[in-house]
């Protein structure tokens, strides 16, 4: 099953994440079929939170991608703002 779930980066303390569609069976910060946008969750000031392509998740869940519940969490949000 192709999943669009969140991936890790950043380092120690500082964590920022990929938003990322995936096979299920892969592991989280595996590989990946394409990423779909970024979150990070300790932008200050003008630094960018979050950024979602909304097309490209509207593609993936069109032809049975499921999505994390963050990350459609995410996504809505995105879809506020936008």
């Amino acid at each position: 099953m192709v999943t669009i779930r969140l991936s890790r980066g950043g380092s120690k303390k500082r964590p920022y994440f990929h938003i990322t569609v995936t096979d299920s069976r892969k592991s989280r910060d595996g590989r990946y079929i394409e990423r779909l946008g970024f979150f990070n969750p300790q932008a200050r000031g003008q630094e960018v939170r979050l950024r979602v392509d909304n097309e490209r998740v509207e593609h993936w869940v069109g032809v049975g991608a499921q999505m994390s519940e963050r990350v459609s969490q995410l996504v809505k949000e995105a879809a506020k703002a936008a």
